[in-house]
């Protein structure tokens, strides 16, 4: 694996979006364990913007930004994402990617193998994995095991009645639903709770909400519900275990800024160490293969599908 020098890692972020804006580029720039050293975006004005309001430079090309980075932080469509993360791999950059990685096995494949190609680390920003107190909570659950049944829904609003959401906008979201982009969440918890998912099922409900129901190599099976269309008043995250000690609630988490930190964190670790993540590309690469499952036995999940 290339490892990180001695000196302050260099980073640098590709994507100007809302995402981008309100939890990249600000925890990067106020990470004290890392050199936050540029934007590139597809809308070089919008890269300028966002590079000046965090004294950074703005590169109009993406390669000369690779060039002068150690690592690199993704804030892009997946399927932008996934052809960039590979010629960044390519380019000896560490991965910080967001999730999911790609809306296909195969472009997810493709980056998992980039990086394994080139030795460079890589990190999939599943937010419960690195915020707290869930990612301690995750961490315990999975060490105590013996776990029966998994319950869970992620009732976003992003499309419900009277929403304002910045992220309304992006395309990938609505053509894709919550499915893809709140069910990578959901699985980051359950997968190393419970185990590899061995079976699907799936449903629609109304808009773009999806029903699933998976079985686990450990032999737990666990639910999902999952839409961005649930009307304001009724918006929440849970998830609940049930097994032979009794039933354990995931706790709330304040936000995504200090999640991000700490998936820079386990990068430059797992960059310096050699020894993976357990939330890496190749973990990417299994959210996509059990959604793209989900996603064929129901059909499209956009919220007029």
């Amino acid at each position: 694996m290339t490892r990180l020098p001695g000196v302050t890692p260099r980073i640098g972020l590709l994507g100007t979006g809302p995402w981008a804006a309100r939890t990249h580029a600000p925890a990067l720039a106020a990470h004290d364990g890392v050199e936050f050293v540029g934007v590139w975006g597809r809308r070089a004005e919008a890269a300028a913007e966002l590079a000046a309001a965090y004294g950074t430079t703005a590169y109009d090309d993406v390669d000369a930004l690779l060039d002068a980075c150690d690592a690199v932080a993704f804030a892009l469509p997946p399927d932008v994402q996934a052809p960039l993360a590979v010629r960044a791999a390519a380019a000896g950059c560490h991965l910080l990617l967001d999730k999911p990685v790609a809306t296909t096995p195969a472009a997810a494949r493709e980056v998992a193998e980039a990086a394994e190609k080139a030795g460079v680390a890589s990190v999939v920003f599943c937010t419960l994995r690195f915020a707290e107190p869930t990612a301690g909570w995750i961490d315990e659950q999975a060490a105590a095991g013996g776990w029966f049944l998994g319950e869970a829904h992620w009732l976003g609003s992003l499309y419900g009645p009277g929403s304002t959401s910045a992220y309304a906008d992006s395309p990938w979201r609505r053509e894709k639903g919550g499915l893809w982009d709140v069910g990578p969440h959901v699985l980051s918890v359950y997968l190393p709770v419970l185990g590899d998912v061995t079976e699907v099922t799936a449903v629609r409900g109304p808009a773009d909400t999806r029903h699933l129901v998976l079985r686990h190599a450990s032999g737990a099976s666990s639910t999902a519900t999952l839409t961005l269309s649930a009307p304001p008043e009724a918006a929440e995250a849970a998830l609940t275990l049930h097994g032979a000690r009794g039933r354990a609630a995931m706790p709330a988490w304040d936000g995504a800024l200090g999640a991000f930190r700490g998936a820079v964190d386990a990068l430059v670790e797992a960059a310096r160490t050699g020894v993976p993540h357990g939330c890496d590309a190749r973990f990417g690469v299994r959210l996509t293969e059990i959604l793209t499952l989900a996603e064929e036995a129901v059909g499209p999940s956009g919220p007029t599908a």
